[in-house]
């Protein structure tokens, strides 16, 4: 079906992805009028391999380096795209560069194995909503929009790729996720550029509302109003938890899980309780400051 160029729903280890072959243009636009995604928001492009990328990017030393640390796993880079990678325009949404990933989730990694064409799969789900961690929530978010969902069970993750762009001079981090801002000055060192600043849409999840559950969103709650569903962390119970016992990787596994039970709770509004903003924290909190836009 992916060589047909139709739309199929993967498991990844971070949340469940909308792929199709990044080398079709009529196979990537029908990625943007299942999800009603704006046209300026890139996508990610998924491969088998290290060489599978270097042959659509350039990479430099520091962008090896960063791959052989962490692919395949959820970090994702930005890079300066080759003139003929046969990629089709829509996945770098006009830019010069284009996002790339090695993920590790054994389902994804064989059907990019059996492809044998790199994968654009942005997460599946309609455009800003919250992005699916099951088959379930693809199927509810999608419906009949997405030829087959593949259910490759609960993504262990549940939070998307780190993004980092890599440049001439420096890193940026475009996007927080499960591989820490610590964890990449460790392999390439410490950059004067580490923070996307300028409002430029260079990769997916930049838009400063996202992953909306359709309900208004109050964080650093410890309490719940009346009207509130309420999701709790560590010592705040909630009507569900992140996690019991305050681990910030568990509540990124279950964030996404947490938000659709509350998209679908009876009560109008939705309290979050305070997540610490560190570590894979600091992610957990990007996403729930876009949810609450």
């Amino acid at each position: 079906m992916l060589r047909e160029g139709r739309l199929v729903a993967l498991p990844t280890e971070t949340v469940y992805g909308l792929a199709a072959r990044a080398d079709s243009e009529s196979a990537v636009a029908a990625i943007y009028r299942a999800k009603g995604r704006p046209d300026f928001n890139p996508l990610i492009v998924h491969v088998f391999s290290l060489a599978d990328a270097e042959a659509i990017a350039f990479f430099d030393a520091r962008a090896r380096r960063l791959a052989t640390a962490f692919w395949p796993g959820p970090l994702t880079l930005v890079l300066p795209l080759r003139t003929n990678a046969g990629i089709a325009p829509a996945v770098t949404a006009g830019l010069p560069t284009i996002a790339l990933r090695c993920p590790a989730h054994p389902v994804m990694r064989e059907v990019l194995s059996a492809a044998g064409v790199p994968l654009a799969a942005p997460s599946a789900n309609r455009s800003g909503g919250v992005s699916p961690t099951t088959a379930a929530h693809v199927a509810t978010s999608l419906g009949a929009a997405v030829d087959l969902i593949l259910d490759g069970g609960a993504c262990a993750a549940g939070i998307e790729s780190t993004i980092v762009a890599v440049r001439e001079q420096g890193w940026s981090l475009l996007r927080p996720g499960p591989v820490t801002r610590d964890q990449v000055a460790e392999v390439v060192g410490e950059s004067d550029d580490v923070t996307a600043s300028d409002g430029k849409i260079e990769a997916p999840g930049q838009l400063a509302s996202h992953y909306a559950p359709g309900k208004p969103v109050r964080l650093g709650a410890t309490d719940a109003e009346a009207d509130e569903f309420h999701i709790g962390f560590g010592a705040v119970p909630g009507d569900v938890t992140l996690s019991a016992s305050g681990d910030c990787a568990e509540a990124a596994a279950r964030l996404y899980a947490c938000l659709h039970l509350a998209a679908a709770a009876p009560q109008r509004r939705i309290a979050i309780a305070p997540v610490p903003d560190k570590g894979i924290g600091a992610a957990i909190n990007d996403r729930l400051r876009r949810a609450a836009v």
